[in-house]
């Protein structure tokens, strides 16, 4: 019984990113102290790791998964936050989009929807909004990350210093509410944090997956966050701790 609860939790972890100890305590029906003995035994093995009532899996803070693999996971929820997200762009607004298969999902919503000015590190996007003759497109220049049809580096880092914008959109590695906002790429992470440096507003677009991940470089603190549009399975005692530190938490149903 002990090795098919461990089993059946990789399983869920694989389907769905994450698992709350309250649902497993409803699947096994066990005490809330046998499934915390379960997933610490799996945290020290290395099968996953544990945040905040439940667990992610185990992933190497230094490696993100691939482009492609990440573009199918989660994509409803992903779909779902990028066209709510939408709806806290204004016409005239002049917004960044960060990398990433959220904000791709969010540029496509856009389109058609506002009259705004978008600078973007992300070849894709800039391809996705420059369909609609009402956004202007600014495309930063750098150097073309292989696989990711990103830009970074200096120029990229050189071009954004010269721009303030009114929203950053903000694609998300890990949020942790230890931790903060992290991610995995140097160059694109120190990109990140010129852009919170020059905005107005930060809106960070993260699915439940990525609640309570850490990945191995800081973007930011959540006290420079204003905003996280989210799905309806982050944990309520998390959205709770998030809204403690006044930050506006939307949440979709995906």
């Amino acid at each position: 019984m002990l090795q098919e609860r461990r089993n059946k939790v990789m399983e869920l972890l694989r389907d769905d990113g994450i698992v709350k100890v309250s649902e497993l305590m409803k699947l096994f029906n066990v005490s809330i102290e046998t499934v915390r003995r379960d997933l610490e035994y799996m945290e020290e093995h290395g099968m996953l790791s544990r945040v905040y009532g439940g667990a992610v899996p185990a992933q190497p803070r230094a490696t993100e998964p691939s482009y492609s693999a990440r573009e199918i996971k989660h994509f409803k929820e992903k779909k779902a936050i990028g066209e709510k997200a939408v709806e806290l762009v204004r016409d005239e607004d002049v917004i960044a989009v960060d990398i990433g298969t959220t904000t791709l999902e969010f540029a496509k919503a856009l389109v058609g929807k506002r009259k705004v000015t978008v600078l973007t590190n992300s070849m894709k996007i800039a391809m996705v909004l420059s369909e609609d003759s009402n956004i202007r497109v600014i495309m930063l220049g750098g150097e073309v990350r292989s696989g990711e049809f990103s830009v970074s580096g200096y120029m990229t880092d050189d071009n954004v210093s010269h721009f303030i914008t009114d929203k950053y959109f903000l694609g998300v590695g890990g949020l942790s509410l230890t931790k903060g906002i992290t991610d995995y790429h140097m160059a694109e992470s120190n990109h990140r944090r010129i852009v919170i440096a020059n905005t107005q507003k930060v809106i960070a677009l993260a699915d439940h997956s990525k609640v309570g991940a850490v990945a191995m470089n800081k973007i930011c603190g959540l006290e420079q966050v204003d905003t996280i549009v989210t799905d309806s399975s982050v944990d309520s005692v998390v959205v709770e701790k998030l809204t403690g530190m006044d930050i506006e938490v939307i949440q979709v149903k995906a």
